[in-house]
């Protein structure tokens, strides 16, 4: 079984699983890179835009990040990754983004048109920045110094 039919498949997560920090299920989780310099960035353009206050995030080093990417069949130790979990469900990697980005603001409406390329493509465009983000971004801690409306939602 692919890790796509996986996360499609997959029961919703319970945050009230022992050893697991809680979290607001009613808001909008994302799991990314902790380490990754284009995932920081993204962390913060997301802390600024999100006006609701709908979004959390968890790295995928932490213990809430490693135990969602397991639930939904991801390898915590290659977090190769994004993971965004709304009601239970959850999209992962460009499909996260396509979810994401045009509701938070209007101006990301053109990554709507990448639904149409099939998902295996965007699957393999995707694990190529993956692959590649740490010597194309660098690295960069996204808890280091978080701004104001990034700690807020960082959880641990």
């Amino acid at each position: 079984m692919s890790i796509s039919s996986r996360l499609d498949h997959a029961e919703p997560f319970s945050y009230r699983r022992a050893g697991l920090p809680a979290f607001d299920e009613a808001m909008i989780l994302l799991v990314m890179d902790g380490e990754c310099g284009l995932c920081s960035g993204a962390a913060r353009r997301i802390a600024r835009l999100d006006r609701d206050d709908r979004i959390r995030i968890a790295t995928s080093q932490s213990t809430l990040g490693r135990g969602l990417l397991r639930h939904y069949g991801l390898d915590p130790d290659n977090p190769d990754s994004w993971l965004m979990i709304e009601a239970g469900r959850a999209l992962r990697s460009l499909d996260a983004m396509i979810c994401l980005f045009p509701r938070l603001h209007p101006g990301f409406w053109p990554l709507r048109l990448l639904r149409v390329v099939p998902r295996r493509w965007r699957d393999a465009i995707y694990a190529v920045i993956a692959r590649n983000r740490y010597r194309v971004f660098g690295r960069a801690q996204l808890c280091a110094m978080p701004d104001r409306a990034l700690q807020r939602r960082l959880i641990a």
